[in-house]
């Protein structure tokens, strides 16, 4: 028998509506919503529900608003009886798994990332930072390419190693511009920029990670039910104390995704349930590991089907 790795998706995939046939039908979900509003002091749940998406997108509207989606389609999944043997989650992710295996409460998370989101939205003057997606471009090339353009133009780092052949690159808009311009002569398929407010997961954001710290040690954190792979390490962590620096270091440090999935995958988990909005994370499973079973959990009709198939067999 195979094991489950439950996990959570990030910023990209929120959309307007997400979650509401949940919160309309189910009484723990609804709750979810609702506490998210009480905690935030406005509505939230209007902004997810209604809109509009440009407000949505504002980083530390995105990351409440995710998380709360996360945890309420868990409230709802729980009842399917399914118990994972790992969770992580893409950068913002990592909160929802932390509060699906019990190290935070979803009060403490949902407060965190909305500040989380706000210092992430005010370490870097508007402008001066921003992110690409490289495609097609293996992660050496791409780190000597990012070492050169540092050095000549302006700081870029690598932020996100989502899977073969997709890297987002973070930092200054004039370094980030330079590789936009320079990636296809070094071997890049495609390079994107991203409709982003900020160079996210890069040295610049070292402002933010030391609020952030601030805010962690004002919470009390618990030992994992289940073990969390960090995106820091693409490794297991269960020690709340190594977990809240891991936390901190990743505002700043890439997230390891493809490593992260392929650290599961040796620990034979066979089957991945994504609990959120979209189906972001299945994509990149799929591009890391084509066998491997994945379920997108993004409403209620998707649950209805889990339940009906016995998925989890």
């Amino acid at each position: 028998m195979g094991k489950i790795a439950f996990i959570f998706p990030g910023q990209g995939a929120q959309t307007v509506g997400m979650g509401l046939d949940a919160y309309e039908q189910h009484e723990g979900a609804r709750q979810i919503y609702d506490k998210a509003d009480e905690i935030l002091d406005f509505k939230l749940t209007d902004l997810i529900f209604k809109g509009p998406d440009e407000k949505l997108r504002l980083t530390y509207n995105t990351q409440p608003a995710l998380l709360t989606t996360s945890v309420a389609l868990y409230e709802v999944f729980k009842e399917a009886g399914v118990h994972p043997d790992f969770v992580a989650g893409h950068s913002l992710g990592e909160y929802s798994a932390l509060v699906a295996t019990g190290v935070l409460s979803f009060e403490d998370a949902v407060k965190t990332v909305r500040l989380r989101g706000e210092f992430m939205d005010q370490a870097v003057p508007e402008g001066k930072g921003t992110m690409a997606a490289v495609l097609g471009l293996g992660r050496e090339q791409l780190e000597g390419l990012c070492k050169e353009v540092s050095h000549n133009v302006g700081l870029v780092e690598m932020a996100n190693l989502n899977c073969p052949g997709q890297i987002v690159i973070s930092g200054t808009t004039e370094g980030v511009q330079e590789i936009v311009e320079k990636g296809k002569e070094a071997g890049a398929k495609r390079v994107l920029p991203l409709e982003v407010s900020g160079p996210f997961h890069s040295s610049l954001m070292k402002d933010a990670a030391d609020k952030l710290s601030l805010e962690l040690n004002q919470i009390t954190l618990n030992t994992p039910t289940v073990p969390v792979v960090a995106n820091v390490t693409a490794n297991m962590v269960t020690q709340p104390t190594e977990i809240k620096k891991l936390l901190v270091d990743q505002v700043c440090a890439p997230v390891l995704w493809e490593d992260s999935i392929i650290y599961l995958l040796d620990q034979g988990v066979d089957t991945f349930v994504e609990i959120g909005s979209g189906k972001v994370l299945a994509g990149l499973i799929k591009k890391i590991n084509r066998k491997v079973k994945v379920i997108s959990i993004n409403d209620m009709k998707s649950i209805e089907n889990f339940k009906m198939e016995g998925s989890h067999a």
